[in-house]
């Protein structure tokens, strides 16, 4: 069984000086570590965040059972995960008091390449 992959979105502020700290702290090694280790705790294999403009795009490859609602209520318990969303939240059009999975909403795949 291979591992599955969910495509989320979510908006920036439209501000670049918000845009730019955003990037900031999502380059390598700036990331909290107990923000990573909760993902792969909850069976998160492998995440990049894509940015045009004010639009983010994250591509989640997950284990193959994995199960997202139970695992995203999981990963909000997790170690300075609430911190962390209100932390970020300043760059982004949501409130602080928002978990993940209320903020990233899934988007709905509508073509895939074949063999």
């Amino acid at each position: 069984m291979e591992q599955k992959r969910f495509c989320k979105a979510l908006k920036l502020e439209d501000d670049p000086q918000l845009i730019e700290a955003y990037k900031k702290v999502h380059a390598p090694g700036a990331a909290w570590p107990e923000i990573t280790q909760g993902m792969r705790d909850v069976g998160i294999v492998d995440m990049e965040i894509y940015l045009l403009g004010t639009q983010l795009f994250m591509i989640m490859d997950t284990v193959p059972d994995f199960d997202h609602d139970s695992a995203m209520k999981e990963l909000a318990t997790k170690p300075r995960q609430s911190e962390w969303e209100a932390y970020v939240s300043r760059f982004q059009k949501t409130s602080a008091e928002a978990s993940a999975d209320e903020k990233w909403q899934l988007m709905e795949r509508i073509y895939k390449m074949g063999l």
